[in-house]
């Protein structure tokens, strides 16, 4: 009879506006980053796919508040990866809050196991979790630093580090509607479609973003690329362009490139 018992097995994430920040297979990836030093070494631990590993740790660092995972470039073993300082305090974090999750739901299951069995599909239907699902490859999460109201519109600008801001325009209906307010923080989605690349510093473009970087990966398909960019601060954008034009603007790992991205193409949410 005891094995028909219920046992809650604890399964802790970390939810944004946006899905998950972390969950148990985003920290079993940070462990095998710190324990082998490479993303390669990582994902096959794990397991995940190179490039689903990579996505992971853009998204990260992307919206972490500090990065948690640092690429290091050149040395002795050719370069690597590594946890920051905060990535290592994150994963005792979400470790210990685990170890504490796990041991309260042991004992609500010893309780229930005295004669409250009977409520245990109400109470898992109870702690399900509702989270929002986008396809938005690029998401990043900032506090309001600016402003401005118009007639039909609002612009609105984002401190995602002390190296960059995004800025959106919105309806003014729709700002009225998130009670949008400064040092409120937002989530910000922008498609890798909508994400320009430009390579010319002294280019100039009616958008209002222009994010510079480097590229760190260049996933090449037959008719697209999709590219990476490590922005200063940890923090990165991806951009989705066909494969002529990757080859014309001579990207690759290394480049510097600006992503230019249109106030009008970055979608808020609270």
């Amino acid at each position: 009879m005891e094995q028909n018992l219920p046992h809650l097995k604890s399964r802790l994430e970390v939810e944004t506006g946006i899905g998950t920040f972390l969950g148990d297979k985003r920290i079993r990836l940070l462990e095998a980053i710190d324990r082998h030093g490479s993303i390669n070494s990582a994902a096959r631990f794990v397991p995940l796919s190179y490039k689903a590993a990579w996505d992971a740790v853009d998204a990260m660092n992307n919206l972490a508040s500090e990065p948690l995972v640092m690429r290091i470039v050149g040395g002795k073993h050719g370069g690597g990866t590594r946890l920051t300082d905060y990535g290592h305090r994150i994963v005792a974090l979400y470790r210990a809050l685990e170890a504490e999750y796990q041991a309260a739901l042991d004992r609500l299951a010893a309780s229930m196991n005295e004669g409250e069995a009977g409520n245990f599909a109400q109470f898992r239907q109870v702690l399900r979790r509702m989270s929002m699902r986008t396809s938005a490859r690029n998401q990043f999460a900032g506090a309001i630093v600016a402003l401005r109201a118009g007639e039909v519109d609002y612009e609105v600008y984002l401190k995602l580090d002390d190296a960059n801001e995004l800025a959106a325009v919105i309806t003014r209906e729709s700002a009225e509607t998130l009670g949008l307010a400064i040092g409120m923080e937002v989530y910000a989605l922008v498609k890798s479609s909508s994400v320009l690349l430009m390579t010319d510093r002294e280019g100039r473009t009616t958008a209002r973003n222009h994010l510079w970087g480097k590229v760190t990966h260049i996933h090449t398909g037959q008719v697209n690329a999709e590219v990476i960019l490590s922005l200063p601060g940890g923090k990165s954008v991806c951009a989705m362009v066909t494969r002529d034009s990757a080859n014309r603007l001579e990207l690759a790992p290394g480049t510097p490139v600006c992503a230019v991205i249109e106030a009008s193409a970055v979608i808020l949410c609270v």
